[in-house]
């Protein structure tokens, strides 16, 4: 479970890109606050707690707003072109028994004896979609692929680290990873290989002149 860490604000009264702008010069994020059928809220937060509750891997704060808190899941994250500058956050309202239905991360563990022998590990998916209490969302779950040979596939159904209390959503026959054999470099067209230009001989009738 990851941890729930608190972040306070205020209501943000300024709205518009250029009062946004002005935020974000300040080291503030301009964020909003809905769900619970309650009127949506436009906030502003220190942009470092955030950063705090990203690194920790936390889903869900607990937000103080003008003195009252609640409990929200960072529902949507708005980076800049270079991912570096926290642009907007959406939070969704959530109680703490309440279900939600999250993305969760794949970590991989462990080396497949498949790419030792030369195979290529592929990904098709880097996460799935579980269904959890809100305040014990898991930060990643573990695929372990230390007996993954070649050809081999592991699917949703073959996880073996889901928190208790965490459904899987995402179809059991689902392949999240498996190791297929190295496409060979495709061969010349007959014909083609080692074939070297035509050398018209000095003094031949095909390109000779003969100027008196």
């Amino acid at each position: 479970m990851s941890t729930i860490l608190k972040i306070s604000g205020k209501t943000r009264s300024v709205k518009g890109s250029t009062a946004c702008r002005r935020l974000r010069a300040e080291g503030l994020v301009p964020c909003n606050v809905y769900g619970h059928k309650q009127e949506p809220a436009s906030i502003v937060l220190e942009a470092e707690p955030i950063w705090d509750a990203i690194r920790a891997g936390s889903r869900v704060v607990d937000l103080e707003v003008d003195g009252s808190a609640e409990k929200a899941l960072i529902k949507d994250i708005q980076w800049d072109t270079f991912s570096q500058h926290l642009m907007h956050v959406d939070f969704l309202r959530v109680d703490p028994d309440e279900r939600v239905e999250v993305d969760i991360p794949l970590v991989l563990r462990g080396t497949a004896p498949g790419v030792l022998a030369g195979g290529v590990l592929e990904i098709p998916h880097h996460e799935i979609t579980v269904e959890c209490l809100a305040v014990e969302i898991p930060e990643s779950i573990q695929v372990r692929i230390g007996s993954l040979g070649m050809g081999g596939a592991i699917h949703v159904s073959d996880l073996t680290d889901v928190p208790a209390g965490v459904k899987v959503l995402t179809p059991p026959e689902t392949v999240l990873v498996h190791i297929v054999q190295p496409q060979a470099a495709p061969e010349p067209a007959e014909g083609e290989a080692g074939a070297e230009p035509e050398v018209v001989a000095a003094g031949s009738e095909e390109g000779s002149s003969d100027e008196a």
